[in-house]
């Protein structure tokens, strides 16, 4: 075990021959770019809320966080922002309305399991309003910004240059769950079939990203779900509540099949459709030209930084 932990390390740090800053650094810097902004953060939300802002001004701040820490990234590695993901063209608008089609019908396909074998019913909710579920998209595309960011961007890419695509998406569903454990409702049996949601569902966002090469399908997808879970439907979004233009009845039924406040990230059936997604995004050939790494092979060279990278790798 410690010579494949070695092994590991070594292939993610360290660059033999090429004099090049390794990924695994870049993946260290990012960390730091992001703690950096986390300090910044603070104080402006709290400025706001002096203000009496509207917290839907506070919504776009992660994301500028998370983009400004990419950025920093992409600039010393001489690149631009649509390097990892986010070249706005015609393709980009495309993949993206797409996902969230097909973020919301996989969503649908679970609640219409759950529904058929009579683990819910719906009802309309007397609190539904056309304005709430456009502020639901609103805010459910600035969660989607930020975690595809964070797990499928910068972070991301570095892994997958660096230890390969099984490596990076055994990793990073790992990590994606673990920042859901600390969720209203994880316990007991809701924490494991949410667990095994949560990995797949990194799973299929980070196979969407493989197959593109672009943020655009992934954001995408993670909006076009959770919108239709949480403002649509009115379920629980990994355990948050939203009200809905309809509002699920459990009348007591097995979490493990009815999904519960959690959500239908928290049933089998929301298992079962996160696999038939991988299945479908892994027969499909995808709409990217080129392969990472042939487009990232000659990056990551900082000038300022080389001498101390020949240090290292000397």
């Amino acid at each position: 075990m410690g010579a494949i932990v070695k092994a590991f390390l070594t292939t993610l740090f360290f660059d033999r021959g090429h004099h090049r800053l390794r990924n695994g650094w870049w993946v260290l810097i990012f960390i730091a770019f992001i703690a950096v902004t986390r300090v910044i953060h603070r104080p402006i939300v709290d400025a706001l809320k002096q203000l009496d802002a509207h917290e839907a001004w506070r919504e776009p701040l992660p994301v500028l966080c998370a983009l400004l820490a990419t950025w920093a990234c992409v600039r010393l590695r001489r690149q631009s922002l649509a390097s990892v993901g986010f070249k706005l063209d015609r393709r980009w608008v495309k993949e993206f309305a797409g996902g969230i089609v097909i973020g919301m019908a996989t969503l649908l396909t679970a609640a219409a399991m759950i529904w058929a074998t009579g683990n819910v019913r719906f009802e309309l909710d007397p609190q539904r309003s056309v304005a709430a579920m456009m502020y639901g998209v609103y805010v459910f595309f600035f969660a989607a910004m930020l975690e595809e960011i964070l797990f499928r961007g910068f972070l991301f890419q570095r892994l997958l240059d660096g230890i390969g695509a099984w490596g990076t998406q055994i990793a990073l569903a790992a990590l994606f769950a673990a920042a859901h454990w600390s969720n209203p409702g994880m316990e007991g049996a809701t924490r494991v079939w949410a667990t095994i949601d949560i990995s797949l569902a990194a799973v299929f966002l980070g196979l969407a990203y493989l197959r593109t090469r672009s943020l655009a399908l992934p954001i995408g997808l993670h909006l076009g779900w959770n919108w239709a879970q949480g403002h649509l439907l009115g379920f629980g979004v990994s355990g948050f509540d939203h009200n809905g233009w309809l509002r699920p009845v459990f009348d007591g039924q097995t979490t493990w099949l009815s999904g519960g406040e959690f959500g239908p990230e928290a049933s089998v059936f929301g298992v079962l459709t996160d696999l038939i997604l991988i299945g479908l995004l892994w027969k499909w050939r995808g709409s990217a030209t080129a392969p990472v790494a042939a487009l990232e092979r000659d990056a990551g060279s900082v000038p300022a930084l080389q001498g101390a990278d020949r240090r290292a790798t000397g």
